[in-house]
């Protein structure tokens, strides 16, 4: 019997999607991943036969075309398929599902390699053909044959699900963490994502080739790495660390990814004002793990970027500290990239660089022309293999470049002090799987310092850039006549005096006398100078092998203002030997200061779809008045706009700025709330407070 007419189609939104790992984004539409079968049932004017024709159609993609993969076309009868056809779908009929004579229900399963995106889906017959409606195709990691197979369960729970994370920032002796909320599945991330692939450069260029490459993670991973920065295309982010914010947002007052991908989208895909690296790396990986790349954000402190590829960096000092116009090269107090999770044959090394794959999105360098990174095989930055796409030797110098410090004179001569072989690359962290605990992952990119397969990578790596060349490694076994080392002696908090010591241990066996300038700068976080603070400088002799201690003080009063705006205070220190000049020693700390509390409070508890209160309070712990005060506050899942907030002109001593919230928790489960305080004296300060919102 030969079917006239296919009267209704029902896509089992929300089955599908629950089976599908998809059910938090919406159960209005239907997305699936790829390789992993879902249901579809079609109702018929007429009673269907199994023997009548049925045929299933999908396309994506301006220009569909089997060749490339972007369309399949499948069903009954079963059809042969040329050699050339690529990402061929399949059905079989669920005889049992009804028992209704006009009604067929189908078991479709999209190939582990279909590229992700929106689908359209259309039916013909013997005598029509009739578009059922759309569906959205992501990756699959709970599929062994996709590229992005996780086979833990807990860490597809925390690389895939989790809509919260953690972003440390600070310094390597003070990883601080700063929740993000993520949100990746909020409803309007499937038209936000989509776009960005929509909207990339190579899409542009070549719509259908675009399209069929995004069954490619690795391809993928570099579009979304370009179209974070907004850097010669329309991608999401501006970056700035100027300092001057004023026709946008400051970076630091971010707290999650939602805002920013709305906020782009909402106009036209025009880029938003500002972000720096934790943003760009918080925001691609909402985009990664929305479309179902495992994703996590990893923190590099004493991170080196390395402009060059010499795997070395020139630090040049005076009285006054680092002087930025002698180079290029840069060490930051932390750099923060992403981490996905993919296979990589394209390399043609077995499963060796499988795995976690760096992907920095934060605009540096380019990267075959667009202002990307990645994915480069964290085993492979490990191993020393920076010969290896994508961006291998720039990652390696990140985590394992040595530094070579020099003294320039006012004349402009410049004279070697030391190398340092074990300061870049320090406490790299990432949140820990179903906790909020930091891991240190530091053993992933590089082995112990100073071991012998740390200095054999290291020099694998020199002979992979400079193309076989044996270059001259930095030597470890530099011996310092004179040792210094900065302590703290009081806790360092924003408002109070800073207080240290500085050790001075004279190591030889003549006596010195040592000219020792003291010097506090207020630095951004990228290791630029902001402003100097202050600089000291005093003689003191040493008798051999004799130490001593000088105390250093920075007042409030001296640094209050000129850390406003900054991240880190640097204080150095730089010995100058009065009888031999070219005797240079320096030893310097990044110091992150320690911001007031904001209280918050859920009054009553929580409960789905019901009013929950909430009490957000801040006091001014300064002597002074504060100016130009806002508390705000956030929460994926709690509030449907981009945040509450709560202004006052003032702030005088010991006062509090308090918020009441009354809002409708719309998510179930763990969610956290983030509070903003922002003021004349203090940029951004951070609390985040958890959430148990219960279904009954």
């Amino acid at each position: 019997m030969t079917i006239d007419l296919i009267k209704n189609v029902d896509f089992h939104c929300e089955d599908n999607n629950r089976a599908h790992h998809t059910i938090d984004i919406t159960s209005k539409q239907l997305i699936v991943r790829r390789g992993q079968s879902f249901l579809l049932t079609l109702e018929m004017m007429k009673p269907f036969s199994f023997n009548d024709t049925l045929i299933l159609t999908v396309e994506t993609g301006p220009a569909p075309s089997e060749t490339l993969g972007t369309k399949s076309e499948f069903g009954n009868p079963s059809g042969m398929y040329a050699s050339d056809v690529k990402a061929i779908w399949n059905c079989r009929f669920e005889k049992s599902a009804s028992l209704q004579p006009g009604v067929v229900t189908l078991s479709v399963t999209p190939p582990a390699d279909a590229p992700v995106g929106r689908y359209s889906l259309s039916a013909s017959t013997m005598s029509e053909k009739k578009t059922l409606g759309t569906l959205v195709v992501l990756f699959n990691p709970w599929c062994s044959a996709d590229w992005v197979y996780l086979p833990d369960e807990k860490e597809r729970k925390e690389y895939v699900l989790n809509e919260e994370g953690i972003i440390y920032r600070g310094t390597a002796g003070y990883p601080h963490p700063m929740t993000w909320v993520f949100g990746q599945f909020e409803e309007d991330m499937v038209d936000i994502c989509l776009r960005m692939l929509d909207i990339n450069p190579k899409h542009i260029r070549d719509p259908a080739d675009d399209v069929s490459a995004r069954c490619n993670p690795i391809y993928v991973g570099r579009v979304i790495s370009t179209m974070i920065n907004c850097n010669g295309d329309r991608g999401v982010l501006m970056g700035r660390w100027s300092g001057n914010y004023i026709d946008g947002v400051r970076p630091s007052h971010w707290s999650g990814s939602v805002s920013i991908l709305q906020r782009w989208y909402q106009n036209n895909c025009h880029p938003v004002k500002y972000g720096q690296c934790w943003v760009f790396a918080g925001v691609m990986c909402t985009v990664l793990r929305f479309l179902g790349i495992p994703c996590r954000v990893v923190t590099n402190f004493q991170s080196a970027h390395d402009t060059n590829s010499s795997l070395t960096i020139d630090e040049y000092f005076n009285d006054y500290g680092i002087t930025a116009t002698e180079s290029k090269d840069s060490i930051w107090n932390f750099h923060v990239w992403v981490e996905g999770w993919m296979k990589r044959p394209d390399l043609k090394k077995g499963d060796k660089y499988d795995g976690w794959q760096v992907l920095d999105p934060t605009p540096q360098e380019l990267s075959e022309g667009s202002f990307c990174c990645g994915p480069a095989p964290v085993n492979a930055i490990l191993q020393g293999d920076a010969d290896l796409k994508y961006d291998v030797p720039f990652v390696f110098s990140e985590v394992n470049a040595d530094i070579v410090k020099w003294m320039v004179s006012a004349q402009g001569v410049k004279r070697r002090m030391h190398s340092d072989t074990s300061t870049v690359g320090q406490n790299i962290s990432t949140k820990a799987v179903g906790s909020d605990r930091r891991n240190d992952i530091t053993d992933n990119y590089k082995h112990k310092e100073g071991s012998t397969r740390e200095r054999a990578a290291f020099r694998r790596a020199l002979n992979r850039v400079n193309s076989g060349e044996d270059p001259e490694v930095i030597s470890r076994d530099e011996v310092l006549k004179l040792e210094m080392k900065f302590e703290e002696e009081t806790q360092m908090v924003n408002g109070q005096d800073i207080k240290l010591k500085l050790k001075v241990v004279n190591k030889s066996r003549a006596s010195k006398t040592m000219s020792i300038r003291v010097t506090a700068q207020a630095m951004m976080y990228n290791g630029r100078l902001a402003k100097n603070i202050q600089s000291t400088v005093q003689e003191k002799k040493l008798l051999p092998g004799q130490a001593v201690i000088l105390p250093v003080q920075v007042l409030y009063s001296a640094y209050g203002e000129d850390m406003v705006d900054c991240d880190s205070m640097k204080i150095t220190a730089v010995a100058v030997d009065q009888q031999q000049e070219d005797d240079i020693y320096e030893t310097e700390t990044d110091i992150i200061l320690e911001n007031p509390y904001i209280s918050i409070k859920v009054i009553g508890g929580a409960r789905l779809y019901e009013t929950m209160t909430m009490e957000v309070e801040f006091t001014n712990p300064l002597n002074v008045t504060l100016k130009d005060c806002s508390l705000t506050v956030t929460g994926s899942g709690l509030f449907k706009s981009d945040y509450v907030e709560g202004t006052t002109r003032e702030l005088g001593p010991n006062m509090t700025l308090k918020l009441r919230i009354l809002t409708v928790p719309y998510k179930a489960g763990l969610r956290t709330v983030v509070a903003d305080f922002d003021c004349s004296a203090f940029r951004d300060v951070k609390e985040s407070y958890p959430v148990n919102v219960k279904l009954f």
